[in-house]
């Protein structure tokens, strides 16, 4: 909403049944239309379904109303951000008419930095996928891929993403503190650590491989710590694992 706000999008409508103090603020302060349920004014021209897809499942037939109109006239786009929900079992609440996107941002989006994943069902123009676009590119970089399956392995790797990320800032704090440094600064030197070095890929060109052999004197410090996380049971192993759990889940989800 922040980065929507920021373009200058108009005529926002938020339903949240929970709102919290933030929103309410941010509603009051923009002069954007809050509401607890979905009896709201005018015929939108999208509805993005931020929604997890636990609860999706059960309120997905509440949407209908968005996602088609009884003018003929057609209803709303229907963009959903729910991991793991198909476009047909979206279709079996809303209509085999309904126009649909998937898409797939992460959290870093929260200040403009993140990736979303976008996936068009068949249907949609190319007037919706230019503004599904515009939109979600508020959140940070926008990729669209050919086939639906390949939402869930971008749910895997960059939805899921961050939170792998931070795991690392965790390990790397619990390390230093086993090798003697105070909590305080472990977590401060991990934590400048992983964004800066994320801060140092976005702004370099180089691929990941040529930053990191960039870092790598031979037999000094980092070459003996690669070592154990190069192994063929280290860290590139253990992620392809964990991403491959990730998007056996998201199927699970369906």
């Amino acid at each position: 909403m922040k980065g929507w706000l920021a373009k200058g999008v108009k005529a926002i409508t938020v339903v949240e049944p929970k709102p919290s103090d933030e929103l309410k603020k941010l509603a009051r302060a923009r002069k954007i239309t809050l509401s607890d349920t979905l009896q709201v004014k005018g015929k939108p021209a999208v509805c993005v379904v931020a929604i997890k897809p636990q609860v999706l499942k059960g309120e997905a037939p509440t949407l209908a109303g968005f996602a088609h109109s009884s003018d003929g006239k057609g209803g709303a786009l229907m963009i959903s951000i729910a991991a793991g929900t198909s476009v047909d079992a979206m279709r079996t609440a809303w209509g085999k008419k309904a126009r649909i996107i998937r898409a797939m941002p992460n959290i870093a989006g929260a200040i403009g930095a993140g990736i979303t994943g976008l996936y068009a069902a068949k249907g949609t123009t190319a007037a919706d996928r230019k503004r599904a676009v515009s939109l979600l590119a508020a959140l940070g970089e926008t990729v669209w891929v050919g086939k639906e399956g390949l939402i869930d392995s971008v749910t895997a790797v960059s939805g899921s993403g961050p939170a792998y990320l931070f795991l690392m800032a965790e390990a790397l704090t619990e390390a230093g503190v086993a090798e003697g440094l105070p909590r305080a600064q472990a977590e401060k030197f991990a934590r400048a650590t992983v964004s800066g070095a994320g801060a140092l890929l976005a702004a370099d060109k180089s691929s990941a491989s040529a930053l990191r052999q960039a870092v790598t004197s031979p037999a000094g410090t980092t070459a003996a710590a690669l070592a154990v996380l190069m192994a063929d049971d280290g860290l590139t192993a253990l992620v392809k694992r964990a991403v491959h759990a990730a998007r056996k889940r998201a199927e699970e989800l369906r």
